[in-house]
């Protein structure tokens, strides 16, 4: 008579744990979302096993056929998941060898421990690739935007006073430099997720003739060339979440600048400054005051940031004090990096669908811009060109600032007479720093807002993203 043995329980123990043990330590009900991975990881060791001769060939097709079985049911969502069964793991791997006998020897060589490792870098890998084309169409809703008012100048803001007219698509085009920066670090960090650990065990490897090379090759885990990347140290393999916590602190950048570009909306919409008009299906009203229109979107935003650098911070603490190698602590990096991903790609998509229905109030923009206090370091460069050192022009038009505020009157309607009672150094020419487009087209430095720089950013992002859609943001290899 053949003795039934528990998967989740060795032969050592002699009943099942208490129920408040396996309610508190089960983990199914978030990493479910690793069966896809699961199951492919699993399909790979088992024609591995076979290419090495631990499998019967009829064994392993059973095995692959039992797994795509259960992989459609689990699409389907007819799959009954198991609590007491601790994880998706041991869930899918019951239910293969209560259906397919030869699944019993599926684990062969394996343990939950790279088992886990080796489907949580299947999954980020996939997750990361999509962040990346999230990402670039952010890029694009802020082109596209920048590119319908490509003439359109406003303020731009230093400590949040106006400080320099800029073009509206100038202040974009940094978010979209701010996002390009974010993919470059997903994909160098990619390089360190796609590295397969399956092969470890549970610390010190296997006994058995296991071809780590070949099943990393069949999932995928390769460089630029088609070698397998596998990792060296098979204790550092299982116990290593620094791959975890590198795109988790990458994604907490990507939401500090998602963040401060709802912050600029935010403020853009309200009504003191009144540049930007937000479509009201990404707006909310309010229970008591009917004629408020919140940017809650903008808002949610902007605290889901916080949300991000949270889980940074949990996953830093995680890991600080852990020994070597595995612990059931790190059962919680789980919840921690979903998480993350979720509200990052889906902050990502809905500021990027916010901004395709908003419009800007040009004229409001254009009048701000027109403010002529906002060329007054046009007017020290005035004077620098002249031959006067920078700082005594930065103090004398100061104090020209000063006399406009005394007499009330703006800039560019000072006479040629009170410009000279500040310095003699001002000629009749003076009034010509006033002309906003010729002051604009002044600046001609690479990443200076002149229209023709402008419109060659535009340009080349345009082309660039074009080029890149349907593409991967960055390589697997």
């Amino acid at each position: 008579m053949k003795t039934k043995m528990p998967i989740a329980r060795s032969g050592r123990f002699t009943g099942e744990p208490r129920a408040e043990v396996a309610q508190f330590t089960e983990s199914v009900s978030y990493d479910w979302r690793l069966w896809r991975q699961d199951i492919a990881g699993s399909i790979a060791h088992a024609k591995m096993l076979e290419k090495v001769g631990l499998l019967q060939h009829d064994e392993c097709d059973s095995i692959v056929n039992g797994l795509e079985e259960i992989a459609r049911e689990i699409g389907a969502g007819n799959f009954p998941w198991k609590p007491e069964l601790e994880d998706v793991h041991m869930n899918i791997e019951a239910e293969l060898t209560r259906r397919v006998p030869a699944g019993a020897k599926l684990h062969t060589g394996r343990s939950r421990n790279d088992q886990v490792a080796l489907d949580m870098r299947l999954w980020l890998r996939e997750e990361m690739l999509a962040l990346g084309e999230e990402t670039q169409s952010l890029q694009a809703a802020l082109v596209d935007l920048g590119t319908r008012y490509a003439g359109v100048l406003m303020p731009g803001y230093t400590h949040l006073q106006r400080a320099q007219p800029v073009y509206f698509a100038h202040h974009l085009l940094a978010y979209v430099e701010m996002f390009a920066r974010d993919q470059e670090r997903l994909g160098d960090a990619f390089k360190r997720v796609n590295i397969c650990p399956l092969g470890s065990g549970a610390l010190a490897g296997s006994t058995l003739p296991l071809d780590r090379e070949w099943a990393a090759k069949l999932l995928g885990f390769v460089d630029a060339k088609g070698r397998a990347r596998v990792s060296r140290n098979s204790m550092d393999a299982v116990s290593d979440r620094d791959f975890v916590i590198e795109f988790s602190g990458i994604a907490a950048l990507l939401a500090v600048h998602l963040s401060r570009l709802a912050e600029d909306l935010a403020l853009w919409a309200t009504t003191e400054f009144n540049y930007i008009k937000i479509d009201e299906a990404f707006t909310t009203g309010s229970s008591l005051m009917p004629h408020k229109k919140n940017p809650d979107v903008a808002e949610l935003a902007r605290g889901k940031a916080g949300r991000v650098i949270g889980n940074l911070m949990a996953l830093l603490v995680l890991l600080k004090g852990l020994p070597m190698t595995y612990n059931r602590d790190l059962q919680e990096d789980k919840e921690r990096l979903f998480d993350t991903m979720d509200t990052v790609r889906a902050t990502s998509r809905i500021m990027a669908s916010m901004l395709r229905h908003s419009t800007l109030n040009a004229p409001v923009c254009g009048a701000a811009a027109a403010d002529p206090v906002l060329l007054a370091t046009d007017l020290a460069d005035y004077l620098v060109r002249k031959g006067m050192p920078f700082r005594q022009a930065h103090h004398v038009v100061g104090a020209v600032v000063a006399l406009t505020e005394k007499l009330g009157k703006p800039l560019n309607q000072l006479s040629l007479a009170e410009y000279k009672s500040i310095d003699e150094t001002f000629g009749a020419d003076v009034l010509d720093v006033f002309h906003l487009e010729q002051a604009m087209a002044q600046r001609q430095l690479t990443g200076a807002p002149s229209p023709r720089g402008v419109r060659q950013q535009l340009a080349g992002w345009e082309k660039r993203l074009k080029d890149r859609k349907g593409k991967p943001v960055f390589s697997v290899s």
